[in-house]
């Protein structure tokens, strides 16, 4: 799987701009993963995600939580100690507050939004993500989430569902990631890093691939 992505981005090439666009674009590069300092997660990271991958070269592939059930809205993943559940919501503009520019959308409830086409609303909204290790729930704060949107489970390939997600563990067993990616409009990917069954951060980046 990793060498059929990297095959993509050599196809499509690699873009460390935004797109380019005639409306204010509010989107912040806090949570870049150019901008993480720590050298293990960094090391960790480049092993799975597309904005990584430059520096992916010569990363194992780090061991996952296996898929035990998926659906539309939903996808389960879950070994003997860890158990991942995100759950998807459809996106009703009527229930949120839109700044629009000359029919642009720039924020939704005064928040730039990550996901897919900036300036047209989104399609899908992240509505809850439950983590539960050895028996313990891991809170994740819907701030971690709530201004990402249009993640993407799955998606056919010669007639088989396969999905690019996955829930990675780290080598040190003390630290694992929820990852998402849709590569629709020119790429997005969200990651959520838990710790010692704390939420630690999220890496989000975005427009990396042509």
């Amino acid at each position: 799987m990793r060498i059929l992505v990297c095959l993509l981005l050599v196809l499509g090439g690699l873009s460390t701009m935004a797109q380019d666009l005639d409306y204010p674009d509010f989107r912040s590069k806090k949570d870049n993963f150019t901008k993480i300092r720590d050298k293990d997660l960094r090391s960790d990271l480049a092993s799975f995600a597309l904005a990584a991958v430059d520096e992916s070269i010569g990363k194992a592939v780090l061991p996952s939580v296996p898929v035990v059930d998926y659906g539309p809205n939903f996808m389960k993943y879950s070994n003997d100690r860890i158990t991942v559940l995100i759950k998807t919501g459809i996106f009703l503009a009527s229930k949120h507050k839109l700044m629009l520019s000359e029919g642009h959308l720039l924020r939704i409830d005064n928040k730039p939004y990550y996901g897919g086409i900036y300036g047209q609303p989104p399609h899908v909204t992240i509505q809850s993500i439950t983590v539960i290790v050895d028996k313990d729930t891991v809170a994740i704060p819907p701030a971690a989430y709530i201004d990402l949107y249009d993640p993407k489970f799955s998606f056919n390939e010669n007639g088989a569902t396969r999905t690019r997600n996955g829930v990675f563990l780290s080598n040190d067993k003390h630290t694992f990631y929820i990852y998402m990616l849709n590569i629709d409009n020119k790429g997005v990917e969200y990651t959520w890093v838990i710790r010692d069954k704390q939420y630690l951060q999220r890496v989000v980046d975005f427009g990396f691939l042509n």
